[in-house]
Formats: structure tokens, sequence, C-alpha cells
């Protein structure tokens, strides 16, 4: 950790990514906690999560254009283009126009543009530091910016209940232009082979040259073992959109927005220090350690469910996300290791959209369930979601039998075999 500090486009990287989760998880408790209390509905904060979520299910087509542009430019771009739109909310309250339809409005607007920043993020960390350094400065990142998540998000349930979700709006804007100034001052060296474009270039090329790149992303993908990896995400990832629908009332009813941000604290400490023992964690098999790692994450789950206290709910909330921090900074540093630089920005994007893609048809979903059965069934569904995904990664061969990354043959998983 102390070489990476000590390299000045990681610190750069690192330091905005921090400010700018800083200020998105005050956002989220914020806008989650508004709709419901405007609403008094867990409908509506299904519908909120799913139109939040639904643009990541479409960061795939975002990936030929991080690998097209300047990565600084995106990072730039899109922090003040979110810096005035989250500014929407608070001018919409001090006019006396605020709605749910508004908050509805602004929340998929804002997730669409953020959808360039994960595939920017992860595009330019291969090319600023060494290939032997990767697990490390993803678990870094997943660790810091992680702790920020959950520290802000427990702080953002207390300033909800003392000083009003649109308060943190104006806050949040705030972040957007420091990161914007931070990501600003980032030098990247070129791609191995290739440049990048300012995103200013017109006419047919472009177009074409943008199909052309989808397509090599789609391909390289298609018939490698990302794609069982993908189809087992789904599962999961469809019941934790409907459990994030259905949460704000499931805090409700243990102590109000404190509560709720309590929650989400505590989902995101597990995370955290899943990413702080990643990197010892490496040397054992991806397969066997997902096996394990998701068949302690479904019964701390269940517990939590029935826990006497909103405490001991968010301990065993935290130990059952500890072994999702683990996988996500170890496959993210397996993918960055065999996929070639010029095809990160697509692949990784592809990735995302293809494990996003269930989240917000749960979301919508859970919402509608939340109504008519309540809310705790609902939750109970994440717990079954990672009980599926155990016996998904048991089932298979190829993912019972990933081996560590250094161990991985990548034509032996069909990620060995370039784009055309």
């Amino acid at each position: 950790m102390r070489q990476l500090l000590r390299n000045p486009a990681f610190c750069r990287l690192f330091s905005g990514r921090l400010v700018t989760n800083a200020g998105d998880s005050l956002y989220y408790v914020a806008a989650m906690w508004l709709v419901y209390d405007l609403s008094g509905s867990t409908f509506y904060t299904g519908l909120a999560g799913a139109l939040t979520l639904a643009p990541q299910a479409f960061q795939f087509l975002v990936g030929p254009l991080v690998d097209r542009w300047s990565l600084r430019a995106i990072l730039v771009r899109t922090q003040v283009a979110q810096g005035v739109l989250v500014l929407a909310i608070p001018v919409a309250a001090w006019t006396g126009s605020l709605s749910v339809g508004v908050v509805l409005l602004v929340m998929p607007l804002l997730s669409m543009l953020n959808q360039f920043v994960y595939p920017a993020q992860s595009a330019a960390l291969p090319r600023i530091v060494d290939e032997e350094e990767l697990v490390e400065a993803n678990s870094a990142f997943s660790f810091a910016y992680q702790g920020v998540d959950m520290v802000f998000v427990a702080l953002g349930g207390i300033l909800v209940a003392v000083v009003g979700a649109v308060s943190l709006f104006v806050v949040d804007s705030l972040t957007f232009a420091i990161a914007a100034v931070i990501f600003a001052g980032i030098r990247l060296p070129p791609t191995d082979g290739g440049t990048e474009s300012d995103g200013t270039a017109k006419g047919k090329s472009v177009a074409a040259d943008y199909r052309r790149k989808l397509s090599e992303g789609v391909g390289y993908v298609r018939g490698s073992v990302l794609v069982p990896i993908l189809a087992a995400s789904v599962v999961v990832n469809f019941t934790i959109g409907a459990a994030m629908a259905v949460l704000p009332a499931f805090a409700d009813l243990r102590g109000g927005p404190e509560a709720y941000g309590t929650l989400l604290a505590a989902v995101l400490a597990g995370i955290l220090l899943g990413a702080l023992v990643a990197s010892p964690l490496k040397r054992f098999g991806l397969g066997r350690l997902s096996v394990v790692g998701f068949a302690v994450s479904g019964l701390c789950w269940f517990a939590a469910i029935s826990a006497p206290s909103i405490r001991a709910t968010a301990v065993l909330f935290c130990l059952a996300w500890i072994p999702v921090g683990v996988t996500n900074v170890i496959f993210a540093a397996m993918a960055q290791t065999i996929v070639p630089d010029g095809l990160l920005g697509r692949v990784m994007s592809l990735v995302a959209s293809a494990s996003a893609a269930a989240q917000p048809v749960g979301s919508l979903l859970g919402g509608i369930a939340g109504e008519a059965v309540g809310s705790t069934l609902v939750i109970s569904a994440v717990g079954a979601g990672f009980c599926a995904l155990t016996l998904v990664y048991l089932g298979h061969p190829m993912l019972r039998e990933l081996p560590a990354i250094e161990e991985i043959e990548p034509e032996r998983y069909g990620l060995g075999h370039p784009a055309d």
C-alpha cells in the first residue's frame, strides 16, 4: 500500500473516488428516505430503486465510449453534470414543487451519468499500477470507498432525522464539484495498443467504430467463464434489489431513518471488511471461496431477520456481506489481470451491466410484494438468493473448480482469445 500511495495518479484517482462516494452515500439515503416519506409506500420505494438501478443494466453501452474517450475527461465531466443535476431537488423544495415524481426523475438521470465512472476507473487502474499490485489496488479502492460509504450512510440516516433529506442534496453537489477538481489533475499513460480521443470526432466512422468495439467486447465475454459467473449473480442481484426496495419500511418498523442508515452502513461494513481480507485470501481457489462464503452469507442473513434488536440485526447483516466484499475484489482483479487493456472498459461495463440487470426488476417486484406481504418476508429473499448462489457454484464444474488468480489458464476458461 505504501508503494501505491507514492503513485500520484493512483492517489488522485483514489481521492476523487472517495469524495464522490461520500456524496453518493448521502444522496442515496436522502433520496430513498425522501421517496418513502413523501409517499409512505413500498411500491414507490421499489419504483425508485428500479429506476435508479435500471441504467446499470445498460452500462455495457458506455464501454466502447470509455475505451475511446479520454478517461480523465469522462471522470471530470460526469462529476460536473451530476453536481448540477442533484440541485434540482433542493430547488424544487424551495419553490414548493417537490414531489415524488421529481425525485423519481432525478434519481435515474444521476444513475445514468454514474455508469461512466466505474468502467472508467476500472480501465484506468491497470494503466497506473503494476500488474502485481492490482489485487492490492482493488482491495484498497474497495476498502476505502466502502468505508466512506459505511460512515456516510450511517451519518446520512442521522442527518435526515436532524436536518432533513433536502439539505443533503446541497452537500452532495459540493462533493461532486470537489471530485471533478481532483480528477482533473490525473495524468494517465496511453493504452498499449491504442489512443484516446476527446469524444469530438464525428461522422459515420464513429458510429461504425462504436458498433465494432461493442461487438468485440460481447465476443470476448461470450463463451468464457464469465457467462456462468454472471448467470449466478443474476439470482442474488434480483433478491438484493427486492430487499433494498423495502429496506426503508423494514427499518421504519425498527427505529426510523437512524435504523435505515445503520442497516445500510452494516451492509457496507461487511463489504469493507471483505475487501480488507481479500488480498491474503487471493491464494485460495475462487470456486471454493465462493461456495463457502455465500453459504455463510445466507445463514447470517436469515439469522439477522429474526434477531431481537437492531444492533444484532446490523452485526449479522455485516457478517453476511463479508464474502461479497472478498469476491468483488478478487473477481475484479482476475478480469484486470487477464483482459487486454484495450478491451477492459468494454468487458468491465458488460460484466457490470449483466450482473446488475436483475436488480431493477427485483426492486420493482419487491416493492409490490412489500405492499402485499410485508417488508420482513421480502427481506428474507436475500438469504434465499445467497443460498441459491452457493448451489449454482457447487453444481457447475467450471465454477466449482476455479483456481486462484495466478493459477488461472485463460484459454481453459475462454478468456485467452483476443479481439479481432
